[in-house]
């Protein structure tokens, strides 16, 4: 099953709204107008569903948001389907979703991350369908820093394109955007410099493979079940191995060495070639910190091991496609990640 690119989109093309996790409350509508009107002057025709309700912690009932995201992903004018943002509990729609009518589904790009990578991966792994994990809706707005893209850019790319991007050197260490109050802002704070961090020697880094990964909190959930059987998709997909990239979202230390030591018994990191970890503001512990953590759990596999990658929750945001070839390059004089949409 060769990895299946959706068709770039073009001007007139409809983009789907639906919040698979959590909604969007009242007081942050405006920013979900703003996003949607970037979103429209690319040329787009938005379509909101109805599942976007910000009330509780998901915006509607499992079988109402599955419904809503099949009926997305199998309509053949919605070229592609982007989140609000993540939530808590996406896990609740996977035995909900027809995984055999997406496999025959013409592919549709579904967008995200934090816990739409609950979905994002899955999709990839089970369908073949490349996804985006990338900067949610609420996010678009935001203007983009050199050397990086936005996901706008990424699924208007012709077939067989070739992207790089690379560190912008900030990022933002503190504090977050009050969306209710300023919901037109555009511009990011990047209030600390840093860049890449190979954490498991100091040599150069030059590695190659098909990219998968997403949000170590949600998907440590699905390791050793069927809808995270990356060794089976390495197998049929990139036998010559893969860039597996995970990020943690706001657990403690201990936690995420716990979620990788799980992921790494259940074959997650197997067939790695190389492993990239998001930068996070996730807490660390005295006696062990977050980088300590990927190192504990994931040490031994004696891969490189590259840290501070822009695809996590810290901003700025690097999207990487799930299923696309991937090219690392990490170097005193050159940082960067080439995806190839093949």
């Amino acid at each position: 099953m060769p990895v299946r690119y959706p068709r770039p989109l073009r001007p007139g093309d409809r983009v789907g709204v639906s919040a698979p996790s959590s909604g969007v409350g009242k007081e942050l509508r405006e920013r979900l107008n703003v996003a949607v009107r970037d979103v429209q002057a690319r040329g787009y025709e938005v379509v909101v569903g109805q599942c976007m309700d910000g009330s509780g912690h998901v915006s509607a009932s499992a079988a109402d948001r599955a419904s809503e995201l099949m009926s997305m992903l199998t309509d053949p004018t919605i070229r592609a389907v982007v989140p609000p943002w993540g939530g808590e509990t996406a896990i609740d729609l996977i035995p909900l979703l027809d995984w055999d009518r997406l496999r025959e589904a013409e592919p549709t790009w579904l967008v995200g991350f934090s816990d739409i990578s609950t979905l994002i991966t899955p999709l990839t792994l089970l369908t073949g369908t490349a996804t985006l994990h990338g900067n949610n809706l609420m996010d678009t707005p935001y203007r983009v820093p050199e050397g990086l893209l936005s996901w706008l850019d990424i699924v208007a790319a012709p077939a067989g394109h070739r992207f790089t991007q690379t560190p912008p050197g900030r990022h933002r260490a503190t504090g977050f955007d009050d969306f209710a109050a300023f919901p037109e802002i555009r511009e990011y704070t990047l209030d600390s410099q840093g860049t890449w961090t190979r954490l498991d020697d100091g040599g150069d880094v030059e590695a190659e493979g098909r990219l998968i990964g997403g949000c170590i909190e949600t998907l440590c959930n699905l390791a050793g079940t069927p809808y995270l059987d990356v060794t089976t998709f390495a197998r049929n997909e990139s036998p010559e191995g893969l860039l597996v990239y995970v990020e943690a979202a706001e657990q403690d230390a201990f936690t995420i060495c716990r979620n990788l030591h799980g992921m790494r018994l259940a074959g997650f990191f197997d067939r790695a070639n190389a492993i990239l970890v998001g930068r996070t503001s996730a807490p660390d512990h005295s006696s062990l910190s977050q980088h300590e953590a990927v190192l504990d759990a994931l040490g031994s596999l004696n891969v490189p091991i590259i840290a501070d990658i822009e695809c996590g929750h810290v901003p700025p945001y690097m999207p990487i496609v799930n299923g696309a070839y991937g090219h690392i390059v990490h170097s005193p004089s050159r940082r960067e990640l080439t995806q190839t949409l093949d």
